[in-house]
């Protein structure tokens, strides 16, 4: 296969990859050549007799597997946002390969034996070097023969699982859908909304988002729809308990052969908290005020309603308390968010003002989906900096959920400049414009806000190219970018009504600041229990099984003070992809740990100026530039001039 895209570098611009080339067919090939490519590469490493340098051990390796790189970065992003049946046969094939690949080369004693002699004065490379001693250890170099084998069945094992957990998921989200046959029971959602449901055999159907309280429970009116709606939530992807306890057991299993005494240990080592004890001590702050303020919320919506409210009533009635006390609506501001504007006028507008940079839209460069825009990133001298994808609209082959991820790490090694992706879920209208809720044009900033840590990101090594970082740390740049939101500059640019083009009226935007922390208990109790379930999972000793997944679900919430019968976890067990398809295993409380350095920073922009690029650059330069190339703490006090504080959380979220 000569003209297999993936044998050589990309020539489009970027070196974005060329999806327009790139067949189902092609993937194999190219996985199986660029991981044979690589091990020859270590082997050349590890076998050479001059004496261990950081050039010849440590940058040889980040030189290494260029072929696997392009490869598995394009497959898996077709895995998630644009999947198929030959794509999930593909993964299914290949990840146990790539798992067993991994484990061969952190598990070389020749390769492991020349890192140990390596030393250097630089400090980026001193950093770099730390992370792979750290890599090796933790991946179990030092490990006896007879271990290693287990680790290895242990790591195969769980990449296969995870990789089912995630394809089940990606099919319930149809397969669970909520079908009716008369629109009548839809009543709530705009007309062009419910024809967009329409299907072929004239019922409606609306798929699953990847949260236990789906957004529509808050619009439709008929409350056994709602109960319909959120049973199927709750119950989707039922094979997948069982698949969650067996990767829970097999992840404790390898903490202890890791010398850990369970999987959270283990993660959290590796991460800014660095023990279980930091994260409960840390949780133990929130579980009592979120679960009173959620009690109180209750029984408001418990008079609004007459009734005592079950879980599919919370949004619906929340909606209604909500109008009543701030004479606001959440669908009066769906006219005013308008996709492109938001992007344009809002995401695009405010990075422009903190940081020079500026965005044009490229055609002529194509995504993997008509549906992908390509932009053109340029610094303030006009510069070329790198490109940004936009993947906004929910599709039955796209995961759920919202994520940012590189296509092209930026490095100085090998000169690449970034190029990233953001993917939305936002349904796509049957025609005219997409209007966005308030909810989701957060989600939008806080995504874009990955985005520019991947943009920034001036460094080196691949290997702490932008978001590469500790997961407790990844969220904090991310939700520092929500603030601009609501920004008052930001907000009357890009708020604008979609057919007069007036601005979002001034009492419509003092009613959505006044009501930005109604509703907190719930959302807090929803999040931190999904956060101690993962926890509780995590926290299971070696040969300790569970038999009953949905029994130690309950129990767990119940052991934490987080049970509260109206708000359920914000994703349960068997769709929890997070922590079973993807990398926050036992790391689920990294956005309410990282929350705590976002409401530092945001009270520094506020105490600064705001939006002034003195302040963008002060970010930028600090901490977004550095990527994973230094302790992240460290950067966070270079940026903030002091060490990160609970009580700016705790008053935003109205738990002071």
């Amino acid at each position: 296969m000569a003209e297999n895209p993936f044998f050589a570098p990309s020539t489009l611009p970027y070196e974005l990859p060329p999806f327009a080339e790139i067949r189902e067919e092609h993937y194999l090939p190219a996985f199986r050549r660029g991981m044979a490519e690589q091990l020859a590469e270590v082997e050349a490493i590890a076998g050479s007799t001059e004496p261990p340098t950081f050039d010849n051990t440590i940058a040889a390796l980040e030189r290494s597997g260029r072929i696997l790189d392009r490869t598995a970065t394009a497959f898996f992003s077709i895995a998630s946002s644009n999947s198929s049946d030959g794509i999930m046969e593909i993964e299914k094939e290949i990840s146990p390969e790539l798992t067993r690949h991994s484990d061969s080369i952190r598990l070389d004693r020749a390769l492991w034996a020349r890192i140990k002699q390596v030393t250097t004065s630089d400090p980026e490379e001193a950093w770099l070097l730390q992370k792979y001693r750290e890599d090796f250890i933790r991946a179990g170099a030092d490990l006896s023969e007879t271990e290693q084998a287990r680790l290895r069945e242990l790591n195969e094992e769980l990449s296969r699982l995870s990789t089912e957990f995630a394809q089940a998921l990606l099919k319930a989200a149809t397969e669970a859908a909520l079908v009716v046959e008369d629109p009548a029971e839809l009543d709530g959602f705009e007309q062009s909304r419910i024809d967009s449901l329409r299907q072929d055999d004239g019922t409606y159907a609306l798929p699953l988002l990847n949260f236990t309280a789906q957004p529509a429970l808050s619009q439709l009116t008929n409350r056994d729809v709602r109960r319909r709606l959120f049973e199927l939530s709750v119950g989707r992807a039922p094979g997948n308990f069982a698949i969650a306890a067996r990767m829970a057991a097999l992840r404790a299993e390898r903490a202890a052969l890791l010398g850990f005494p369970d999987h959270a240990s283990y993660v959290v080592a590796d991460q800014t908290a660095k023990t279980v004890e930091a994260v409960e001590e840390m949780l133990g702050q929130l579980v009592g005020p979120a679960v009173r303020n959620a009690g109180r919320e209750a029984e408001e919506l418990a008079g609004q309603a007459g009734f005592p409210i079950e879980p599919w009533d919370w949004p619906y009635y929340s909606e209604q308390v909500r109008k009543a006390r701030y004479d606001f609506d959440d669908s009066a501001m769906r006219p005013y968010f308008e996709l492109e504007r938001v992007y344009r006028d809002g995401i695009f507008f405010a990075a422009g003002k903190l940081y020079g940079v500026t965005f044009s839209e490229r055609p002529d460069l194509g995504g993997y989906h008509p549906d992908v825009k390509v932009f053109e990133v340029f610094e303030e001298d006009g510069s070329a900096l790198g490109l940004f994808l936009l993947d906004p609209y929910a599709r039955a082959n796209k995961r759920g959920g919202a994520w940012m991820n590189n296509l092209v790490d930026q490095s100085l090694l090998f000169g690449l400049r970034p190029v990233v992706v953001n993917n939305l879920n936002v349904t796509k209208p049957a025609s005219g414009p997409t209007l966005l809720t308030y909810d989701e044009v957060t989600t939008a900033f806080h995504e874009f806000g990955h985005a520019l840590h991947g943009l920034f990101s001036q460094v080196r090594f691949p290997r702490v190219s932008g978001t590469s970082v500790p997961r407790d740390f990844v969220e904090y740049p991310s939700q520092v970018n929500e603030m601009w939101v609501t920004w008052p500059e930001v907000l009357a640019n890009y708020a604008r009504h979609h057919e007069t083009g007036e601005p979002m009226p001034a009492e419509l935007v003092e009613k959505l600041t006044a009501a930005e922390k109604f509703n907190q208990g719930f959302k807090t109790v929803e999040y931190l229990a999904a956060t101690l379930l993962d926890w509780a999972w995590h926290r299971l000793a070696p040969g300790e099984e569970v038999a009953d997944a949905e029994a130690f679900e309950a129990a767990a919430l119940e052991r934490a003070g987080i049970a509260v019968p109206q708000v359920r976890p914000r994703y349960r067990t068997n769709y929890f992809a997070h922590i079973f398809a993807s990398g926050y295993s036992a790391g689920y409380y990294s956005y309410i740990w990282s929350e705590v350095l976002d409401a530092e920073s945001v009270e520094w922009f506020k105490e600064n100026g705001g939006l002034r690029r003195e302040n963008g650059e002060h970010f930028r330069r600090e901490l977004l530039s550095r990527g994973g190339s230094l302790d992240p703490l460290s950067a966070f006090r270079s940026f903030r001039g002091r060490e990160p504080r609970i009580e700016p959380l705790l008053t935003r979220r109205g738990l002071d």
